[in-house]
């Protein structure tokens, strides 16, 4: 790879995180430090916060399905989702309607879905045209990036008495700041790319779709695993430390450690199986969900956010690369059945967690179902490689 390669896939890797922080870490998870200040405005209740929170969900799960079917430049859609994103989050903050919100979110998701698939698709196929597959992991540190930002921010917030409704237009200007940034690179037309490259194996096509299957299956797992904590952890941390000032940073702190896992998922060997590394993410998400439910404490909620941060988009990254796997520059339309099961489960999440606090006046149950959920994945995905094994001996 010469300098001129490089340069292009450090600049392919840097938009495509960009991306990702506008779309994920805004798009989504802004809502989740800002839920606090909205419940202490007075401008919804926890039951409503479910609601939203859902509503982001259904339409990550819409925008899936719609990747699915979408036919076209990949650069414009990116181009589109990202610019959605701007004005729905602007939008967030100029209304002060409910009904309107619900709306607002749903369409939020579906441009979350839409900027992550597509852009997860351009940027590893561009990448591996580069000869530099290695930098996929520095997209999904993206998500994380834009998690810390909005966390760090909103308990800049909080200190100074801001109430939710700014906290949504400052994250609109970002957003628009990280767009600018990443917007030049996503041009040029698919047909100026080499032909698209196979599957990295031989399999039939039977064990191709069984395969497939499996790993759809366990996605939707990961989903709804850690959805409940990273929609409430502010909530149920400020629940259990009442007065500390603790609650605020758990979230950036989640954020960081996913970019960190991010990248260090980089450094891990290319040839290691990804069914493996997905069930051990899998394993350390579900004791970082019930460390929580055991040491609700400062120390307790801290490692918990660590060890639900640092698999969180490795977990995505290995999913995606698992799909390539498979269909190779093809698996777009895996990547967007993955990404509508992920949804499914997310979607799940935020009302069974409501309906299970109002019948407990706690997380604990909703939490340990939760860990209950990524466990089960990591059985799958282990199970899969397993028999895969097998059937190659």
């Amino acid at each position: 790879m010469n300098t001129e390669q490089k340069q292009e896939a450090s600049r392919v890797a840097l938009a495509g995180a960009l991306a990702m922080a506008v779309a994920m870490g805004i798009g989504r998870f802004a809502f989740t430090p800002l839920l606090p200040m909205m419940l202490h405005d007075g401008v919804i209740d926890l039951t409503a916060g479910g609601w939203l929170a859902t509503a982001n969900y259904l339409g990550y799960f819409i925008g899936a399905l719609l990747c699915m079917a979408l036919r076209g430049s990949a650069t414009g859609f990116i181009k589109i989702g990202l610019a959605s994103t701007v004005l729905l989050t602007l939008g967030m903050g100029i209304f002060q309607s409910p009904v309107v919100w619900l709306a607002l979110r749903t369409l939020a998701g579906i441009a979350s879905a839409c900027t992550f698939v597509f852009a997860s698709g351009w940027c590893l196929q561009r990448l591996t045209q580069l000869h530099a597959p290695a930098l996929g992991g520095i997209i999904y540190c993206g998500p994380g990036f834009g998690i810390m930002l909005t966390g760090l921010a909103t308990s800049a917030m909080v200190a100074h008495g801001w109430t939710a409704s700014y906290g949504w237009l400052t994250y609109a200007l970002l957003a628009l700041i990280l767009t600018a940034l990443a917007w030049r690179t996503f041009s040029g037309s698919s047909a100026a790319l080499p032909p698209p490259a196979p599957a990295s194996h031989t399999l039939p096509p039977a064990q191709i779709a069984r395969q497939a299957r499996g790993l759809t299956i366990a996605y939707a797992l990961a989903g709804f695993g850690y959805i409940i904590t990273a929609t409430f952890l502010p909530v149920i941390a400020r629940q259990a430390l009442p007065g500390s000032s603790w609650p605020d940073l758990f979230w950036p702190l989640f954020g960081i450690c996913v970019a960190v896992g991010a990248w260090l998922a980089t450094k891990l060997p290319a040839h290691w199986d990804n069914r493996l590394l997905l069930s051990a993410c899998y394993l350390l998400q579900a004791g970082g969900v019930l460390i929580s439910v055991a040491s609700p404490s400062v120390a307790g909620f801290a490692l918990g956010s660590i060890l639900l941060g640092m698999p969180f988009t490795a977990i995505t990254l290995f999913a995606m690369r698992d799909a390539r796997r498979l269909h190779g520059d093809h698996a777009r339309s895996l990547m967007g059945l993955l990404t509508a099961t992920y949804g499914i489960g997310q979607i799940i999440g935020p009302p069974l967690t409501t309906r299970l606090v109002h019948g407990s006046g706690n997380f604990t149950s909703s939490l340990c179902v939760a860990a209950c959920a990524l466990l089960a994945g990591a059985v799958l995905l282990g199970v899969m490689f397993r028999q895969d094994r097998q059937q190659r001996a």
